[in-house]
């Protein structure tokens, strides 16, 4: 299980338990995390039984049932239910991943629940994403070119071009990658992490984009792209399956290029 981002000298106690209905048959057991850092000393652990009978299948059904029915202070994101929107990205049983792709069915024993790892908790499972939103702004990610596009048309690509941007363009910032990487736990204050390194490639291989020079200059720093030691815990937590290691490979081979 991953560590948390917790206050000094705290630890996670266990917290209150709300039972089934009397008669449900089949349940299910979820441990998850609560902290308030407004009012709470310390974190704690809270477990609730739910009957899968009258549950939807995924993880987030269960949460939306619990704050709906159980405990209204419960606090999440969630948005679109479909793994568009990455909202709902937390720790499951272990894993960083989107409690709308995951099934109930897929934890073995009880469901454990926490927030992101290695990051600020606002309330309960609400991570503060502020310092990784800061880093993302720094890449600039949006197209820059100084050529106006055709008039009355769009900026034009090949079959060939456009195909270089896939399994990079489908990544919906959930952070489940950054958050899962090591490296990022360690320097995240000066290390972009693969999430927003991804998102950097993304635009760099981008053949309508005219700012490559600009943007590797930017990225050729020890600790900004370097940190990067392919543990590969990223593309294992993705889960929209995409290998942001390999979008850190392609930026390192360009910069070595230019400089040949």
């Amino acid at each position: 299980m991953a560590t948390f981002t917790l206050p000094k000298n705290s630890r996670i106690t266990e917290g209150k338990t709300f039972k089934a209905e009397p008669g449900a048959k089949n349940l299910k057991t979820f441990k998850i995390y609560r902290w308030d850092p407004d009012s709470d000393a310390t974190p704690r652990l809270d477990t609730f039984e739910i009957d899968l009978d009258k549950c939807g299948p995924m993880v987030l059904d269960a949460l939306t049932k619990i704050k709906n029915e159980i405990d209204t202070t419960l606090t999440y994101r969630r948005s679109c239910r479909e793994g568009i929107c990455g909202s709902c990205s937390m720790n499951i049983d272990g894993l960083n991943t989107l409690a709308c792709l995951k099934p109930i069915d897929d934890v073995k024993g009880d469901v454990r629940i926490y927030p992101l790892p290695h990051m600020p908790v606002v309330k309960d499972l609400v991570p503060d994403l502020t310092q990784i939103y800061a880093q993302l702004r720094s890449i600039e990610p949006w197209l820059k070119s100084d050529t106006p596009p055709p008039p009355d048309a769009e900026r034009r690509q090949s079959k060939e071009e456009r195909a270089k941007l896939d399994g990079l363009w489908e990544c919906i910032l959930c952070f489940c990658c950054s958050t899962a990487c090591p490296s990022y736990w360690w320097n995240g204050d000066r290390y972009l992490g693969p999430a927003v390194l991804i998102q950097a490639y993304r635009w760099i291989a981008d053949s309508r984009d005219e700012a490559t020079g600009e943007r590797l200059d930017y990225l050729e720093d020890p600790f900004r792209l370097y940190r990067c030691h392919t543990i590969m815990n990223c593309a294992r937590a993705c889960p929209k399956g995409l290998n942001p290691a390999a979008a850190i490979g392609k930026i390192r081979q360009m910069l070595v290029e230019r400089q040949a």
